[in-house]
């Protein structure tokens, strides 16, 4: 059985496009299929996950809606934050989704140390947050095993449509980016740091 991480670079693309990608690779993937990461930008969207509500929107906005098969609720994809979605079997690999989410969070909190910042976890919130701020977003659709959907990391973004929402659900959060926190952050060294140091993690596991 395979256990070699494939990495894509996909640039800005469609948000359908690329979900549909994302199901059609899952459904067709077979026990010798290589686990893979498709890092990649969206096009300015909101999402809803599966446990999404109407009342999370709080005003009228041109900026396109999609309700996902992801979990969770409401949140903001646009250029400049960086989508690792994460195309994994979690039977082979031999985890729970419990602990891959945590995984995937400490990832992202190891990454942040080493530009010393300094991250948190939130109870009942999955994600990571720095001063109560939040800079990555999770929402994973799990089907038989299999995962797609992933991780939103806010590097250097138009942070203002997050205001329009109650981003995931919690009402007066607020969100944080990379560039915000850290000054000369390089993007590709960022999204390299941190396929390598989850790649690790998956690695042990």
């Amino acid at each position: 059985m395979s256990s070699k991480i494939i990495t894509r670079y996909f640039g800005i693309v469609d948000y359908d496009s690329t979900w549909s990608e994302m199901k059609s690779f899952t459904e067709n993937r077979d026990l010798n299929t290589n686990d893979e990461i498709w890092i990649l930008e969206h096009e300015p969207l909101f999402t809803q996950g599966l446990a999404g509500k109407p009342e999370n929107i709080l005003v009228d906005t041109k900026i396109p809606m999609i309700k996902s098969d992801r979990g969770g609720q409401i949140t903001y994809h646009g250029p400049g934050q960086i989508i690792f979605y994460l195309l994994f079997d979690l039977k082979r690999l031999k985890l729970g989704i419990k602990k891959f989410v945590s995984i995937i969070e400490q990832s992202v909190m190891d990454l942040l140390i080493e530009f010393d910042i300094h991250s948190e976890l939130v109870e009942k919130a999955p994600g990571v947050y720095v001063d109560g701020m939040k800079i990555a977003q999770l929402g994973l659709k799990v089907k038989n095993g299999l995962t797609y959907h992933g991780l939103s990391l806010n590097f250097d973004m138009d942070l203002k449509p997050f205001e329009m929402i109650n981003p995931c659900g919690y009402k007066d959060l607020k969100v944080t980016q990379l560039t915000d926190l850290k000054d000369n952050i390089d993007k590709e060294k960022t999204i390299k740091r941190f396929t390598e140091i989850f790649s690790q993690h998956v690695s042990r596991n």
